[in-house]
């Protein structure tokens, strides 16, 4: 499960950061997911929850933004948009030459501190 490895640099970062601006608390966190990124979001959460521990983030809560899969079909020029983690054809002409343009994002939003 890659998530874990994914929350605790998470909480690297946010916690530099809260450290950097001098704050001694991370309140919450969000973040944007991709749903062609390969993270499982439920995962993500629970391994955050896990693992924060004593940290500055010990009673921070994750909030998930999920992204939807984006693309553009080099066939047809259709701009499409899939929930689905995964698109082999484009859902306009069914060709299979397409550019992803969103959907495996993992971004910090931001986060609450105090």
């Amino acid at each position: 499960m890659h998530e874990v490895s994914i929350a605790l640099s998470l909480i690297d970062i946010i916690t530099a950061q809260c450290r950097k601006e001098g704050y001694g608390r991370i309140e919450a966190v969000r973040v944007r997911i991709g749903r062609a990124s390969g993270i499982m979001p439920d995962a993500l959460a629970f391994a955050f929850d896990a693992i924060k521990g004593d940290s500055m983030a010990s009673g921070a809560v994750m909030e998930i933004e999920e992204v939807s899969l984006t693309g553009r079909c080099r066939d047809c020029g259709v701009e499409f948009t899939s929930d689905e983690e995964y698109v082999l054809a484009c859902p306009a002409c069914g060709g299979a030459s397409f550019v992803m343009t969103g959907g495996r994002e993992l971004d910090i939003i931001d986060m609450e501190v105090s």
